[in-house]
């Protein structure tokens, strides 16, 4: 085996936690609802061609062990298409019930969250993170975040709206380039759990700390951008994440989220910590080095089944991709499913909405050319009806209101630009949902 360049090369911050766009041109389809039956694998992978030559290609060539794509309709159920196994070192294949790091897929879930509290009048939108939170009273704005910490007092308070749409201004210490997100990484305000192994350039110098002790180092580090005016990818997230467990007296998001949506949603396989009779249907996450996969979390010794600082909002959820569709199906159904109202139909409409503050420039982000809703990019124009995000280990998740359609990749490799998966999935799900509509 060739000689494996170093970790901190192979795999960029920048990279590894970013949930990258995802709805640009994907499925900007007007037309009837249709439906599949879910009962034949053969003919579930016969109505997604694409999809299904686009894993085949992948696990045959070796670069991933295993991938699975889960598709719906409307309220209809799940159909997949999967290839491999678990793990190069591991016999179990690859199925709706297999557990994956979503990473950046966490964000519309707590952005759900977020909705409920808002929609109940215990949060407001354009309520500021200080009422909640007094920490962040008082905050400062880098003058140039690429060069130093130099600073001046920020004009705007950070609000609930800066939270869910990425305008806090707030920096990320696993991706920004800059003296905001290495102090951010200094002080380990790393909202984000990867692996036990020690990554040169990437794991935090210092452990996560708590709540409390995360929200006053976050505090003490200035803004990148002024609050409401610019879309800069953030952990804004994970603080909303804490707001949610404060406002809404929970002993944790995580219980939050168990009692409010897992629980009647009938996700029964969503985490935050992985427990130990779940340990067999773990994937494993490869970090791709010189091409190569590298194993970097294997079930047995993951850093998934350590309790975390905290419920990680931004990026801390462990789920299968049955669990997530239960998730999608409830966004493209107005918050029913099997019939049920699980969600309020407001909350999921708001979500689903354009919530970016007016005049918030996306130019040259993920978000150029789109809105921004609870955690999740929001179509407008051609794409309108799109929602949704991915992750930093290569899964994507989203929906299409107009069409009723409900679509996820679920994968394991890092950084997720290594290999093109996300892109060619999106591209692959809308030739082969553009030829149901119109054979």
């Amino acid at each position: 085996m060739p000689a494996m360049p170093s970790l901190d090369r192979a795999l960029p911050r920048r990279a590894l936690l970013r949930g990258a766009a995802l709805l640009g041109g994907t499925l900007a389809l007007g037309g009837p609802r249709l439906a599949f039956a879910a009962d034949s694998a053969a003919l579930f992978e016969a109505q997604w061609p694409k999809v299904t030559g686009l894993l085949d290609r992948y696990v045959t060539a070796r670069k991933v062990p295993g991938m699975i794509a889960a598709f719906g309709w409307g309220d209809g159920p799940m159909g997949s298409v999967a290839r491999g196994t678990e793990g190069f070192d591991d016999a179990d294949a690859v199925g709706p019930n297999s557990l994956f790091r979503v990473y950046s897929m966490t964000k519309p879930v707590t952005g759900m969250a977020a909705m409920l509290l808002v929609d109940e009048g215990k949060l407001h939108l354009d309520q500021e993170l200080a009422e909640v939170f007094p920490v962040f009273r008082d905050m400062r704005v880098a003058l140039d975040p690429a060069k130093g910490l130099e600073s001046r007092p920020a004009l705007t308070r950070i609000t609930m709206r800066h939270l869910l749409t990425h305008t806090s201004g707030f920096g990320y210490a696993a991706i920004s380039r800059n003296a905001v997100g290495q102090e951010l990484l200094r002080l380990g305000v790393a909202p984000a759990v990867i692996s036990r192994m020690q990554v040169p350039g990437l794991s935090p110098p210092v452990p996560t700390p708590g709540p409390e002790e995360f929200l006053r180092r976050a505090a003490s580090v200035p803004l990148v951008a002024e609050p409401g005016t610019k879309w800069r990818y953030s952990m804004g997230l994970d603080i909303l994440g804490l707001v949610i467990q404060r406002v809404s007296g929970a002993k944790s998001l995580a219980a939050y989220l168990q009692e409010r949506l897992f629980d009647p949603a009938g996700m029964k396989d969503s985490f935050f910590q992985v427990p130990a009779f779940e340990e067999a249907h773990l994937t494993t996450n490869y970090g791709v080095v010189g091409g190569v996969p590298v194993p970097i979390d294997k079930p047995k010794t993951s850093a998934y089944r350590d309790p975390p600082a905290f419920a990680f909002g931004g990026a801390g959820l462990v789920t299968t991709p049955a669990d997530y569709d239960r998730f999608l199906q409830l966004l493209v159904g107005g918050g029913k499913r099997g019939g049920r109202q699980v969600l309020p139909a407001a909350a999921v409409a708001m979500a689903l909405s354009n919530l970016l503050p007016p005049g918030a420039d996306t130019r040259g982000t993920m978000a150029s050319g789109a809105g921004f809703g609870a955690g999740g990019l929001v179509g407008l124009g051609e794409d309108a009806g799109t929602f949704g995000w991915s992750g930093a280990a290569g899964t994507v998740g989203f929906v299409n209101t107009r069409i009723g359609l409900r679509a996820g990749l679920y994968v394991q490799f890092m950084p997720p630009d290594t290999y093109p998966i996300q892109r060619e999935f999106r591209e692959a799900a809308r030739e082969d949902a553009l030829g149901k509509l119109h054979p």
